[in-house]
């Protein structure tokens, strides 16, 4: 069997992505390697504290030969309106994390709400990619 290890985003500027995720999320750096080799490629990763086997790459958008200009323009546009992924968190005390992720400087798209499956919350990134943080009340979800 396998397990899920590396999940991936799009970010329209790395060094502000790991910013955000660091210092506001309070997520740790996984690795941060540049290979010159591969022309600069910059292998970036985060995840959260106590979770060592779970990595977010905070991918650059490519451009030629990996993506043409077009493409790596439509994935822009894409991330920008949050319609390239979520990230989904889950928390003990959504209000509590609510509060302290805006004293630290996130901007929510939605308050915490009462949902059927427990309160849930909305913000998104620089580039625009969409995270949920939720407490989960229903057994099951």
């Amino acid at each position: 069997m396998y397990k899920i290890a590396t999940t991936q985003l799009w970010v329209t500027d790395q060094d502000e992505a790991l910013a955000f995720y660091t210092r506001k999320l309070g997520m740790e750096v996984r690795s941060d390697v540049t290979m010159p080799e591969m022309g600069g490629f910059r292998w970036l990763t985060v995840g959260p504290a106590g979770q060592p086997d779970i990595a977010i790459v905070l991918m650059a958008i490519p451009g030629p030969p990996v993506m043409d200009e077009a493409t790596a323009d439509d994935v822009r546009a894409l991330v920008a309106k949050g319609f390239a992924g979520t990230v989904f968190l889950t928390t003990e005390d959504c209000q509590a994390e609510y509060e302290a992720l805006s004293a630290r400087g996130v901007e929510f798209v939605e308050k915490p709400q009462q949902q059927p499956y427990g309160i849930d919350c909305g913000f998104r990134d620089p580039s625009g990619n969409h995270l949920r943080l939720t407490q989960i009340t229903m057994p099951g979800v």
